[in-house]
């Protein structure tokens, strides 16, 4: 008596092929970070000195490249995140989608300001914008008015994308934010974000 293979066409098989491309981008990204690391330097550090000449002390070359394919790499995991909770999110995982209504999601919290630069600024996200899911956290996660686990799932995401969900001007919009360190300002996330009533 044999099984049956799930159909490489089937929604599960798709799903599964993005992740696994996700994860590989999410690898690349950290290598070139390492090089950035290595090199004392992050996306913003001035490749010149005082005078205007190039750094002696910074593989340019190296540095340049990193950068460039890093934008790049993080274009790829927009487009694969997005590409995901699109098109298999609720197939995958309907009890998350049922955590909040389906004619109107309820956001929990707005961001009130975001830093140039910043990994924020990178996903796309703007001041006035408001959430509706970070990761796997709706409006239901929320006990109280604070931010907590917001918090606690970013300081447990460094350099790994999180998909999130955020209303502007009514319309949907899917993201994807990737925590890091040394980008050059506060914090992993260079935005504020504020709590929403209940």
């Amino acid at each position: 008596m044999g099984f049956t293979l799930p159909s490489p066409d089937s929604p599960a098989e798709q799903a599964k092929k993005l992740m696994d491309q996700k994860k590989n981008i999410e690898s690349q990204i950290e290598t070139n970070i390492e090089i950035l690391k290595a090199n004392q330097s992050t996306m913003q550090t001035p490749l010149v000195d005082k005078d205007g000449f190039p750094r002696a002390d910074v593989d340019i070359y190296a540095v340049r490249g990193a950068r460039v394919r890093i934008i790049e790499l993080r274009n790829d995991l927009k487009d694969v995140t997005c590409g995901y909770w699109e098109g298999f999110g609720s197939y995958l995982r309907p009890d998350v989608e049922m955590a909040e209504p389906s004619e109107t999601p309820k956001p929990f919290a707005k961001v009130d300001g975001v830093a140039p630069g910043s990994p924020a600024a990178d996903a796309g996200l703007q001041r006035e914008d408001l959430i509706v899911k970070f990761g796997e956290l709706v409006h239901a996660s929320f006990t109280s008015g604070s931010l907590t686990p917001v918090a606690e799932l970013v300081g447990a995401s460094e350099n790994k994308s999180i998909g999130i969900k955020i209303l502007r001007q009514n319309q949907s919009i899917f993201l994807s934010l990737t925590p890091r360190k040394g980008w050059g300002g506060r914090g992993m996330l260079g935005c504020h974000i504020v709590p929403l009533s209940p």
